[in-house]
C-alpha cells in the first residue's frame, strides 16, 4: 500500500501509480531510515519483531547503536566517508544485531538528507561457495564475448543467469520502438511452454516503472504472495514527506504487478535492467512457478554486475552484427560521391551509373527529386504521387531524415500503393527547395505472437468492477499489413552522411564556380582591354600599307605589266578587308568595355529608325518587312538596341534566296518573378536556315558559313555583336532554324522568368503555359 491511502490503485491509473514511494517493503528484511547528522532511527519497517523479537516503536527515536556494536558503527561511518552512496546501494558488512544471533548483510544508501539502511538475513556462503560463484560469472563473461549476434549475446546472459539463479525460466526482453517488447532469449526448465519471440504490449511495463529499471538495475521479488511490511514513522500523526524507496531493495512492488504475476503463474521474479546509451534498451526477465524463491546479496550482486557487463556490450554486439552491411553502405557512397563529382551532377551521378543509388540502402525503389526534376528507381508510386508526397513531406515533417515502416498509417494518400510504398525514408537535401533523395520498401504482411491479445491487456473483475491484469498470456496471432521491414538505425545514419556528402559537394562546386567566374571575368576584361588596344594600334601601319599600295599604283602603273598592277589591287582589297576586320574587333571590344546608358526606350521608335535606314536595301531585295504588333516601352541602352535590330534585320535582308522574302518582327508578354510584365521577343525570316550544327558557331566572332563574298560578303561579326549587347543587358538570344526553312532569333533585354527553349519550340503562337 502506499504511504498515501487516498490513492487506489487499478489499471485506469496504473501509470500514475507512485511505486518509487510505496510506504512499505517486501518482509524478508527489515529497512531503518537514520537521520545522518546523529544516526537517529527516524523511520522503521513494522516487521522487526519477526527477526529480533522487538516491536518497532522500541527503536524510533533510538541511536543506531541500539542495533550495531561501536565497531561496526565506526566501520559504517568510515564507509560512508569514503564510498560514493548517493542513490548508490552499498553492501557494508555482515553481522549479527544486538539481541540476535542472526547474520545480517547489511545494505545502504543516502537518499536526500537520510541513510536508508537494509537487514537481510545473510546466508554468506563459505569461500568455496563464493569461489563458484566467482567461477560461474567469469564463465559467463566469457560466453557473452565469444558472442558476435545480438541475439546470440542474448541467449549466453540469460543462459548465465539461470545458471546463477536457478530461475525457473529466463527470459531477455528487447523493448521496439513502440514501446512493446518481444523475448529474444529464452533458457527455461523443459516443462514449461516457450515464451520465445513472443510480443508483449507497452502498457505490460509503465512509463514510471521503466524510469525506475533505469535507477536501479536488480528488483528481486522472492515471494509474491507476500503481505507488505509498512513503515512506521517517529510521530504517526504528522507524518514527513514519503520516503523515496527508488535505491531500495526491499521496496514493496506494484499490487497490479504482483497481480501479473499470479496471473502468469510466477511465484517469484527478478529482473535486471539492460540500458544503452541511457536509454532502457531491455530486460533480463527471471520467473519462477515451483515456489518462492530468495537469493543472497552475493548472487543478486552478480547478476547486476552481469547486467553491467551485457550493458556495455550491446552496442558492440549490434554494431559488430551490422558491421558488414555498414562498411558496404560506406563504400558505396564513396562510389556515389565520385560519380557525382565526374558527372558535375546530382541527379546524373546518383541514377546514371553503377552502382546507382538502388544499390546504396536495400530498398525496392528510389526517386531522386532535385529542382523540378523527378528520377525513378526500381517499385516506386507514379511520379505525380510521389509529387504529393514530397509536398506533404514539407509540411508535415521538420526533419531532415525521416524514416517509418508505416507510411500508410501517417501519410493515408499513399495507401493505394503501399505494396511498393508501405516504408519510406526520406532525405531533405535543402531546406528552401523540394529537393528530397526518397527510398521506399515495399509491404510486408507479418504475423505477430502476443503473449496475449494486446487489445485486451485488462479485465474487469465481476465481483469488484475493478480493472485488472489479463489473465490469459495464451499466444494471440496478430496479422500487421501497410508495414515495411523496419529501417535500422545504421541506413538512417548512412541517408544522413550522404546528404552531409552531396551538400559538401555542392558547395564545393558552388566555390569553385564563383572562383572560375571571376577568374573569367577578370580574363574579359584583360581580352576586351587588349583587343581594343592591338586594333587601335594595328590601324595606323595598315593604312600606311594602303596609302602606298595606292601611291604606287598611282606613280609607276604604267612601268607594271599586268601581273604587277594586279597583285597591287589584291594587296589594296586584303588592306580594305584587314580594316573591315580590325574596325568590326574594335567596335566588338567597344561593346564589351563601354558603360550601358539605361533610359527608357520606345522600341517602336528605334524600330521605325532602323527601318529607314534599311529601306534602300529592303527595296532593291524586294523583301517584305512584318510587324506583327506594337512593340513595348523597355529600359535599356538606346543605341546598342537599335545595333541589335539594325544587325538582325540585315542578316534576314542578306541571307534569303527566296522568290518571295519576308522579314517578322514581335515580342510576346510573360510575367516575372515579380508579376510585371516582361517581353521576349524575336525576329523570323524565310531565308536560306541554319543547320543545327552551325547554330552555336554564328555566333562566334569572324566565323561565316559561306565564301567571303558569298550573300553580299562580310566579316562576320554582327551576330557575335548582337549576342554581346543582349548579355549586357541581363537577357539570353537563342536561334531556332531548319536548312531552306529560315530562321528565327529570340531574345530577351533583361533577366525573364521563362524558359527560353520552350518558346524556340513552340513559337510565337504558343502562350506561357503551352
Amino acid at each position: 500500500m502506499s504511504q498515501d491511502s487516498s490513492f487506489d490503485i487499478d489499471l485506469t491509473n496504473c501509470d500514475r501509480e507512485p511505486i518509487h514511494i510505496p510506504g512499505s517493503i517486501q518482509p524478508h528484511g527489515m529497512l531503518f531510515v537514520l537521520a545522518e547528522a546523529d544516526f537517529t532511527i527516524i523511520q522503521v519497517s513494522a516487521n522487526t519483531f519477526a527477526f529480533l523479537s522487538r516491536h518497532p516503536h522500541e527503536f524510533l527515536g533510538q541511536p543506531l547503536s541500539v542495533l550495531i556494536e561501536p565497531e561496526q558503527l565506526a566501520c559504517l561511518r568510515d564507509s560512508l566517508a569514503n564510498e560514493q552512496v548517493d542513490e548508490n546501494p552499498l553492501y557494508v558488512f555482515t553481522l549479527p544485531v544486538r539481541g540476535s544471533e542472526q547474520l545480517f548483510d547489511v545494505i545502504v544508501h543516502r537518499m536526500g538528507e537520510v541513510l536508508i539502511l537494509e537487514f537481510e538475513p545473510s546466508t554468506q556462503s563459505e569461500q568455496s561457495v563464493s569461489l563458484r560463484v566467482y567461477r560461474m560469472v567469469k564463465s559467463a563473461v566469457i560466453a557473452c564475448q565469444r558472442t558476435s549476434q545480438v541475439r546470440e549475446f542474448a541467449q549466453a546472459v540469460a543462459s548465465s543467469v539461470r545458471k546463477l539463479t536457478g530461475f525457473d525460466r529466463v527470459m531477455a526482453y528487447q523493448f521496439q520502438p513502440d514501446g512493446s517488447g518481444v523475448v529474444i532469449a529464452e533458457d527455461k526448465c523443459d516443462d514449461l511452454e516457450s515464451y520465445l519471440d513472443l510480443h508483449y504490449p507497452a502498457s505490460d511495463i509503465p512509463m514510471q516503472a521503466r524510469a525506475l529499471y533505469l535507477r536501479n538495475w536488480l528488483r528481486l521479488i522472492p515471494d509474491v504472495g507476500y503481505q507488505p511490511a509498512p513503515m512506521l514513522a517517529i510521530d504517526p500523526d504528522h507524518p514527513s514527506i514519503p520516503l523515496d524507496m527508488s535505491y531500495a531493495s526491499l521496496r514493496s512492488v506494484s499490487p497490479i504487478h504482483i497481480e501479473y504475476l499470479i496471473n502468469m503463474g510466477a511465484k517469484a521474479s527478478m529482473s535486471i535492467s539492460l540500458i544503452k546509451n541511457d536509454q532502457l534498451w531491455g530486460l533480463v526477465a527471471c520467473h519462477h512457478h515451483s515456489g518462492p524463491r530468495y537469493l543472497p546479496y552475493d548472487i543478486r550482486a552478480a547478476c547486476e554486475f552481469l547486467g553491467h557487463m551485457a550493458s556495455l556490450q550491446i552496442g558492440d554486439k549490434e554494431a559488430s552484427e551490422d558491421a558488414a552491411y555498414t562498411a558496404a553502405l560506406q563504400g558505396v557512397q564513396a562510389e556515389l560521391v565520385q560519380h557525382m563529382s565526374v558527372a558535375n551532377d546530382v541527379v546524373a551521378g546518383l541514377t546514371r551509373f553503377e552502382p546507382n543509388l538502388m544499390r546504396f540502402i536495400d530498398s525496392g525503389g528510389v526517386a531522386v527529386c532535385m529542382e523540378g526534376q523527378v528520377v525513378l528507381l526500381g517499385s516506386t508510386p507514379p511520379e505525380p504521387v510521389v509529387r504529393q508526397l514530397i509536398e506533404w513531406l514539407i509540411q508535415a515533417i521538420d526533419d531532415n531524415v525521416f524514416a517509418t515502416n508505416s507510411l500508410p498509417r501517417q501519410y493515408p494518400a499513399i495507401e493505394p500503393f503501399k505494396a511498393v510504398a508501405s516504408g519510406l525514408l526520406a532525405v531533405r537535401l535543402a531546406r528552401s527547395r523540394p529537393n528530397y533523395l526518397l527510398w521506399f520498401r515495399p509491404e510486408v504482411i507479418q504475423t505477430v505472437n502476443w503473449g496475449g491479445n494486446p487489445d485486451k491487456p485488462v479485465i474487469v473483475d465481476e465481483e469488484s468492477t475493478r480493472l485488472s491484469p489479463r489473465r490469459s498470456f495464451e499466444i494471440w496471432k496478430e496479422t500487421v499489413t501497410q508495414t515495411s521491414l523496419l529501417w535500422r538505425a545504421y541506413e538512417v545514419t548512412a541517408a544522413r552522411d550522404l546528404r552531409r556528402a552531396i551538400i559538401d559537394l555542392v558547395l564545393y562546386r558552388l566555390e569553385e564556380l564563383s572562383r572560375l567566374n571571376e577568374e573569367l571575368s577578370r580574363s574579359n576584361v584583360e581580352l576586351d582591354s587588349f583587343a581594343y588596344v592591338a586594333s587601335h594600334d594595328l590601324k595606323e601601319p595598315l593604312r600606311g600599307l594602303h596609302n602606298y599600295a595606292h601611291f604606287l599604283i598611282e606613280d609607276y602603273g604604267d612601268q607594271l605589266d599586268d601581273d604587277g598592277k594586279g597583285k597591287l589591287a589584291t594587296l589594296v582589297r586584303l588592306t580594305q578587308r584587314m580594316e573591315a576586320l580590325i574596325d568590326s574587333l574594335l567596335h566588338y571590344s567597344r561593346v564589351g568595355r563601354a558603360e550601358l546608358t539605361w533610359v527608357e526606350v520606345d522600341l517602336n521608335a528605334e524600330l521605325t529608325d532602323v527601318v529607314n535606314l534599311l529601306e534602300p536595301r529592303l527595296r532593291e531585295s524586294e523583301v517584305e518587312l512584318r510587324i506583327e504588333q506594337n512593340l513595348p516601352r523597355v529600359r535599356a541602352d538606346q543605341a546598342r538596341v537599335r545595333e541589335v535590330f539594325s544587325n538582325l534585320i540585315t542578316n534576314a535582308i542578306k541571307y534569303n534566296n527566296k522568290p518571295q522574302k519576308w522579314v517578322e518582327i514581335g515580342c510576346l508578354s510573360v510575367p516575372d518573378d515579380d508579376n510585371d510584365e516582361a517581353y521576349v521577343f524575336y525576329v523570323r525570316d524565310n531565308g536560306i536556315g541554319i543547320p543545327e550544327e552551325h547554330q552555336e558557331t554564328v555566333f562566334r566572332i569572324f566565323k561565316r558559313l559561306h565564301g567571303r563574298d558569298e550573300y553580299g560578303g562580310g566579316v562576320g561579326a554582327g551576330l557575335t555583336i548582337v549576342k554581346k549587347i543582349v548579355e549586357r543587358h541581363g537577357g539570353t538570344i537563342q536561334l531556332v532554324s531548319k536548312p531552306d526553312e529560315g530562321a528565327t532569333f529570340w531574345f530577351t533585354l533583361g533577366k525573364v522568368n521563362v524558359n527560353l527553349t520552350k518558346f524556340c519550340r513552340y513559337g510565337p503562337e504558343a502562350s506561357l503555359e503551352g
